[in-house]
């Protein structure tokens, strides 16, 4: 089958001056239905018909051939049948072969695919009855005319719009027609079918309002984020990643956690976000089939292979907390819990790149320090997999009885060794704890891992004792003594005497004085403005 297509831009646009070349994210706004039909499995002939030479010359360095419109058919009163016929006799006269049908496309529908325009033209070339195809939306809503001066209703009875006999509006993208059907009055055979378009495609530009609409949906990406989080690895990263997704408004979210990660769907589905479970051995197809633009993964260590698989999708990738071989593929690696002691570009290092959650940006400090220690708070992460809580309440059960100090504990989602601390009757176990940083302003002194919790500790500036439940969380290089901590190193190193013996230390006032002044010098708080901002830039730039 012949087909032409005529896309017709005048160059006096009145609702928006120049509309048909005027930028739209980077590109002229005709570059949009030029790409569309180029791009189309029927090898379209695609013609641009215009007035203005300026519009001509663009189109052409854009890939279309041109057609340069009559005067006469320039005027704010010519229709666009006029024009098609027009285009359409002038270029059928420069051809050996007759078209078979010729589509008007236009311009002001930047968000339509080519995908669907392929679907639309299948449609009528499939099915010989359907002389024209026009493209749609659905309108059902409730809706009055004026007759005789006086407003009257559209419908007999007033119901929800799903209920409602719907109405079809054209979109103004598309018509598809026979060329026996092409007049100056008329693009139109007998049989018409309508192809109903969606989720923005349907948008015709027609104000600066559709504009703005349009350039949001064009700037709106796909995004995959592919999450760990099990008893385990834990739900730090989990959390880490809700909060960035929480703050990424202007785009599509999905969300992917392998099949070790149960705990981590029941969480991230828990927030209402699109989330799957791995399906395939190589969770590259699972990420593939979710068509994504950017994956931004959180789960440690990622192998070469891996991103260089994304990499070849040509998917921009964005890595969390990572040290694999693969960070060096990736387009942007933000490590807020690392440092480096070589200069990586596109990595950013340190705590300045910590994501604090909603929750302690708007708490405030810890601004009095007690000079007797009355609250203790045993909080180890998620899952807490060595039972550190209990080796800490062991340590320091007898002691803070005879001394009145309370012990309070707050454990994770993960956290199911609850009977083994059942025996202490004058422990405050807190279960199902939404606002943990309520339970930390109380405390005097709070016993942590070396997770993304000692970042959340610090902004707040809480005493803190530390000790790491793996040899990984060692090389966490922000929970030491220079930024407040008494750091223990590794659970397995530290008797109970020792936790005692360091707790009797930051007992003084003064010490515990010194450890918050230390921590509040780091402005963590502004480090989440800063790491969106820097994906956002990758993402729209």
């Amino acid at each position: 089958m012949k087909i032409l297509v005529i896309i017709p831009a005048r160059g006096n646009s009145k609702g928006i001056p120049r509309k048909n070349i005027r930028s739209l994210v980077g590109k002229p706004l005709i570059y949009y239905a030029i790409t569309n039909a180029l791009k189309s499995k029927h090898n379209l002939d695609v013609f641009v018909s215009s007035d203005d030479d300026e519009i001509l010359h663009i189109s052409q360095s854009l890939g279309a051939k041109v057609h340069k419109r009559h005067i006469e058919l320039a005027q704010d009163d010519t229709t666009l049948d006029a024009v098609i016929y027009q285009a359409y006799k002038d270029i059928q006269e420069n051809k050996i072969d007759k078209y078979n049908y010729v589509i008007t496309l236009q311009p002001t529908s930047p968000i339509l695919k080519s995908l669907t325009l392929d679907l639309a033209i299948d449609k009528i070339l499939n099915d010989n009855g359907i002389d024209t195809i026009i493209s749609a939306k659905e309108d059902a809503h409730l809706s009055w005319s004026r007759v005789n001066n006086q407003y009257m209703p559209n419908y007999k009875e007033r119901l929800n719009r799903q209920y409602l006999n719907p109405i079809y509006r054209e979109t103004g993208g598309f018509v598809i027609t026979k060329t026996e059907f092409i007049n100056e009055n008329n693009r139109f055979g007998l049989n018409v079918d309508l192809y109903l378009l969606k989720d923005g495609e349907e948008i015709d530009i027609d104000d600066y309002q559709d504009w703005s609409i349009c350039e949001y949906n064009l700037k709106r990406k796909n995004i995959v984020f592919v999450v760990k989080g099990n008893k385990e690895f834990g739900l730090g990263h989990v959390y880490n990643t809700l909060i960035i997704a929480n703050d990424m408004t202007n785009h599509n979210l999905t969300f992917l956690v392998d099949k070790d990660s149960q705990l981590a769907y029941e969480k991230i589905k828990s927030k209402f976000f699109n989330v799957y479970i791995q399906d395939n051995d190589n969770i590259v197809k699972d990420i593939v089939a979710l068509n994504p633009d950017v994956v931004i993964n959180d789960k440690l260590d990622n192998l070469y292979q891996y991103i260089d698989e994304l990499k070849q999708h040509d998917i921009v990738v964005i890595n969390i907390e990572d040290k694999g071989d693969g960070a060096k593929l990736a387009d942007m690696v933000i490590n807020a819990i690392y440092s480096s002691k070589e200069f990586l570009p596109k990595h950013y290092f340190g705590p300045e790149y910590y994501i604090v959650r909603d929750e302690f940006l708007l708490t405030n400090a810890k601004e009095e320090i007690r000079n007797n220690i009355e609250n203790i708070l045993i909080t180890f992460g998620g899952t807490d997999p060595n039972n550190l809580t209990l080796k800490v309440v062991e340590s320091l059960y007898d002691y803070c009885l005879l001394n009145n100090i309370e012990i309070h504990v707050v454990a994770g989602l993960g956290y199911n060794m609850y009977e083994t601390l059942s025996v202490y009757s004058n422990l405050h176990v807190h279960r199902n704890v939404t606002q943990i940083s309520k339970h930390m302003l109380k405390a005097d002194v709070v016993f942590s891992a070396m997770g993304r919790t000692l970042y959340e500790i610090a902004s707040l500036g809480i005493p803190s004792i530390l000790m790491a439940q793996n040899e990984r969380e060692l090389t966490h290089t922000f929970g030491y003594g220079q930024n407040g901590f008494v750091n223990l190193g590794l659970f397995k190193n530290i008797d109970n005497k020792r936790i005692l013996k360091e707790f009797k230390k930051v007992q003084e006032c003064s010490v515990r004085e010194l450890m918050n002044d230390l921590m509040l010098q780091h402005n963590l708080k502004s480090g989440r403005k800063r790491v969106i901002k820097l994906i956002n830039n990758l993402i729209e730039g």
